[in-house]
């Protein structure tokens, strides 16, 4: 009898622990096809200003009335990109929180040595929204009006002008050691938490070039505030038509390094709600509205799958490591 009792016992148990899973797994479910119920925070890395700014902006703005929710910013700079980067990835993986990535986090992961996250493996992939040319560009008063004028005087005068970028560990730092390799030539680095802090120095003469972003320095350079010298690019902007590449003024095509923003969601999310994220931005990227938005800062809207941009994630980390070895890439 007693023997009967604990089969009995032991069945019950077996049942309870199942059912209790069963709940939790519908619940789980549930929720996730609820989602969203509230407000979504796109964290964007660095300050407002700037490319990432603007495109996780545009984006936001059209992804609220798709999702039925709030789509609102967080601006969290700092650290070449990472602090932002690690709020997310230690962030609930419910689709609430995500991370308007960069190319700036590849690049990161080689240069940083105690990164509070791994890049590949604590965020799921939604979208690349965006790619820009990135473009050498110096104050309209500059005695440089081009990339000969330029390596000339800093071969003369080592380390004696100076270049600003979005912070260590950034496209802007990777591209300028890359270039100093490529033409001989030894600059100061100027590392800020941003674009637009340093477009503002750029403008005042605070610092003497910077390799970055078209999207941002665009309006500029049409103002006539900043001049162009060469984009970094395998072919010409389509917004700089004059400006040439590296490999038509006699240097190797080393440094086509674009530039790409995209949408990432901590390791764990949901696929249901990755998922739908890709498709709702994907459309996005293809709209109309979006495109011209895009062209007038000299962006290509993409809106890849989410295994494309975990391929791209991987294959862009792997040749950074090796690029960065070579250039000697350090955090200053």
């Amino acid at each position: 009898m007693n023997a009967i009792v604990k089969v009995v016992r032991f069945f019950n148990k077996d049942i309870r622990l199942a059912t209790f899973i069963f709940l939790m797994v519908s619940s789980f479910s549930i929720a996730a096809q609820n989602w969203p119920s509230r407000v979504v925070t796109i964290v964007v890395p660095f300050p407002s200003g700037g490319t990432t700014d603007i495109l996780a902006r545009a984006i936001a703005n059209k992804l609220s009335p798709a999702l039925g929710q709030p789509v609102v910013i967080d601006y969290k700079p700092g650290a070449g990109a990472t602090l932002g980067a690690a709020i997310v990835a230690k962030a609930a993986p419910d689709g609430y929180t995500l991370l308007m990535g960069a190319i700036h986090h590849t690049i990161a992961t080689n240069v940083y040595r105690n990164l509070p996250y791994d890049f590949q493996k604590d965020f799921s992939p939604i979208t690349v929204v965006a790619s820009v040319p990135n473009v050498l560009v110096v104050n309209s008063k500059s005695p440089f009006n081009s990339v000969k004028d330029l390596v000339s005087a800093a071969k003369n005068s080592p380390n004696k002008y100076t270049y600003g970028s979005n912070g260590n560990g950034t496209s802007q730092h990777l591209i300028a050691t890359q270039f100093q390799m490529l033409t001989g030539t030894e600059f100061l680095h100027v590392p800020y938490k941003g674009s637009a802090p340093l477009i503002t120095d750029l403008l005042s003469g605070q610092v003497d070039m910077s390799f970055d972003a078209v999207s941002n320095v665009i309006q500029h350079i049409n103002s006539g505030s900043l001049r162009p010298l060469v984009v970094i690019s395998p072919k010409r902007s389509f917004v700089l038509p004059a400006t040439p590449i590296l490999a038509e003024i006699g240097y190797p095509p080393n440094l086509n390094i674009v530039t790409w923003f995209g949408l990432l969601a901590p390791a764990g999310t949901p696929k249901y709600i990755v998922s739908k994220l890709n498709s709702e931005v994907v459309k996005i990227t293809n709209s109309p509205e979006f495109r011209k938005q895009m062209q007038d800062i000299g962006a290509e809207p993409v809106g890849n799958s989410s295994e494309e941009m975990t391929r791209q994630i991987k294959e862009e980390t792997d040749r950074f490591s090796v690029l960065i070895k070579e250039g000697h890439v350090t955090i200053q």
